[in-house]
């Protein structure tokens, strides 16, 4: 907890509050709300042949949280960190743990990553959770993420789910959103197809008023129970997010991210949520902090109380 300092505004009020003037320890009496699980891992990047930092991504994006306004109608908790010591697997497993423990404690888990391997440990944790639930995923980001390399990495959670649910008799409800095709093979595209993958390429938001892209999303959203809504942060142009181990060349505009995280988080199915591939270590002027943080406090202040599944 000692991330969460700030600025306090005392000749305001109690109407000028910062998040760290309100964000608790999460415990076992917490009252539900939106629970900060920090995934600190990078192992799975680095298998990837990737650049190695995002592990202290969950640090910098708290202390950039932390002097943001209040607004929220919902308590914020912080469970703390799950560390990678090198052992990706029983880090994913201890993850998973925390998501299904802050599920059954009636609050939703915003989980601050890491590299994109945490999606396999977040979806675990639902799984875990919600046994019954058809869980749809949505994954906003450049790349499909269905490599199939053993031992997992961060290009791999996606194929990881989808075994799991061939596995479980499980349907595999997958849309990514936001694929830039130069940055997936020809291979992946095959096996998204054969997967039944749905995806919407950046292309598909130009111009940004778009409808159809929207009706896509919607359409997903109401055919499953309960949605893990996965949020890559490579997805963004360069320019506005160039923190990232791959940078966008085109990107969606932080404007439309925004405007899809808001819609999806607002549906009342999102059980749990990421936030990853913030690697601090190539932030250079702090730009891609601000956007990171910013989204993060838009999926909390938006956050709606998940529906009961029928």
């Amino acid at each position: 907890m000692s991330i969460w300092t700030g600025r306090v505004d005392a000749a305001d009020g109690p109407a000028a509050l910062r998040w760290h003037q309100m964000v608790k320890p999460l415990a076992a009496d917490s009252p539900p709300g939106v629970a900060l699980v920090g995934f600190a891992c990078d192992e799975g990047v680095r298998r990837n042949g990737g650049r190695a930092g995002a592990r202290d991504g969950p640090r910098a994006i708290r202390a950039a949280l932390a002097n943001l306004a209040w607004h929220q109608d919902w308590p914020v908790s912080d469970a703390g960190d799950v560390v990678c010591d090198g052992d990706l697997e029983a880090a994913q497993s201890r993850l998973a743990v925390a998501v299904a423990g802050a599920i059954r404690g009636g609050h939703r888990p915003l989980v601050l990553g890491g590299g994109h391997e945490t999606a396999w440990g977040t979806f675990l944790g639902i799984a875990a959770a919600q046994p019954d639930a058809t869980v749809g995923v949505i994954n906003i980001d450049a790349h499909l993420d269905l490599r199939a390399d053993e031992p997992g990495n961060s290009g791999t959670p996606f194929f990881q789910i989808a075994r799991w649910c061939e596995a479980n008799r499980r349907p595999f409800q997958y849309l990514c959103v936001g694929v830039a095709e130069p940055s997936n093979t020809a291979a992946l595209f095959d096996r998204a197809a054969g997967l039944g993958v749905e995806w919407i390429p950046d292309t598909d938001f130009f111009p940004p008023d778009r409808a159809e892209p929207r009706r896509l999303i919607d359409h997903f959203v109401e055919r499953v129970d309960r949605v893990y809504l996965s949020v890559d942060l490579d997805v963004l142009p360069a320019a506005t997010m160039p923190a990232v181990s791959a940078p966008a060349a085109r990107g969606v505009a932080f404007e439309i991210v925004e405007t899809l995280v808001e819609r999806i988080a607002a549906s009342g199915k999102v059980a749990a949520a990421d936030l990853v591939e913030f690697n601090p270590a190539l932030d250079t002027d702090g730009r891609g902090t601000r956007v990171a943080a910013r989204l993060a406090w838009l999926l909390a202040q938006c956050w709606e109380a998940p529906e009961d599944p029928e």
